[in-house]
């Protein structure tokens, strides 16, 4: 397996309501290679953005809290980091493209002012070597007339542009990772293969380790050296890209691949696509045995009894399922 820039281990992340205790990341074990990118997929509700939020330590504290675990970065547990060691680290050595720019824009000030100001939290820099930073990044980025778009506000750019100066802002500090979540959200297809482009240039110029969190596996095989799937809170397999495209384990991840279309085959040879049967599991009410067993069709009595854990079938291919026990 090649060498962790950054490992979770055994991470949980629960959430306290009046509903009861949501058990959103439940054990995660994960590794980002140092210059790699890893995707990280699985539905809606599975625990990938709630894992990327507590890898920069911004859960909301209550509800949620994050009870158990390690992240190793640099050598260090960032659990145990004093929330201002954290901030040194936050922005600075591993930084987050937010999945809707809109809201993670400050609507009320310019473009340049909050670019300036991450530069200038960061780096230490005056105010006019930031403002010159800030054009650079823009420039890179691809954004035209950059140093009208810095005199500018959120809405005054489209979508698109919005995202490249998120991409600008989390990569003015050099960071050695990014956590891209859902970076393409609510964009064209034609501006989304620009942006993911643009997040693998950037990548391979500045030697950054990247997170892609998305829910299209065509991305992943795209972009990704990579990947891990996540259902019901846990990593359910890992392995590299072409190795889990090519043989996929988990019945979760086999049904994941099979609800892709193929528009290279003729038509006399598509398959009609398979969908997966019911639901993630309600987190507040998560069963003994493996969380999938309700949804899968090779489950068997040690199934619906028994968690399986993560199985090491060698060949850097690691899966949670007793079919592989």
């Amino acid at each position: 397996m090649p060498q962790p820039l950054l490992e979770i281990r055994n991470l949980k992340t629960y959430f306290k309501t009046d509903e009861g205790i949501a058990k959103a990341v439940n054990g995660v074990d994960l590794n980002v290679p140092k210059g790699k990118t890893l995707g990280l997929v699985g539905e809606s509700g599975c625990g990938k953005s709630v894992t990327a939020l507590s890898i920069m330590r911004l859960i909301p504290d209550p509800p949620g809290k994050i009870i158990g675990g390690e992240i190793i970065f640099g050598g260090q547990n960032i659990l145990e980091l004093s929330e201002s060691e954290m901030r040194r680290i936050r922005g600075n050595n591993i930084s987050m493209i937010f999945q809707e720019p809109m809201t993670a824009l400050n609507p009320v000030y310019r473009i340049g002012s909050q670019m300036a100001e991450v530069i200038r939290l960061h780096q230490h820099v005056s105010k006019k070597e930031a403002v010159s930073r800030s054009l650079d990044m823009l420039h890179k980025v691809g954004i035209p007339d950059p140093k009208q778009r810095l005199r500018e506000y959120p809405h005054q750019i489209s979508g698109g542009m919005r995202q490249r100066v998120l991409i600008a802002m989390a990569l003015s500090s050099h960071p050695q990772m990014v956590i891209a979540d859902e970076p393409t959200t609510a964009l064209d297809v034609t501006i989304q293969a620009q942006i993911l482009e643009l997040i693998n240039t950037l990548k391979d110029e500045m030697g950054t380790s990247n997170l892609l969190i998305t829910h299209d596996l065509g991305v992943v095989y795209e972009m990704a050296q990579w990947v891990a799937v996540m259902y019901a809170g846990k990593v359910v397999e890992y392995g590299a890209v072409a190795d889990l495209f090519n043989q996929p384990l988990h019945p979760y991840t086999i049904g994941l691949m099979e609800s892709i279309p193929q528009i290279d085959r003729p038509v006399s040879e598509t398959k009609l696509l398979k969908a997966i049967p019911g639901m993630v599991p309600n987190l507040f009410e998560l069963t003994e045995g493996c969380s999938f067993q309700e949804r899968c069709h090779q489950a068997f009595d040690r199934c619906r009894f028994e968690q399986p854990p993560l199985l090491d079938k060698g060949a850097d291919r690691l899966v949670r399922c007793w079919r592989h026990g």
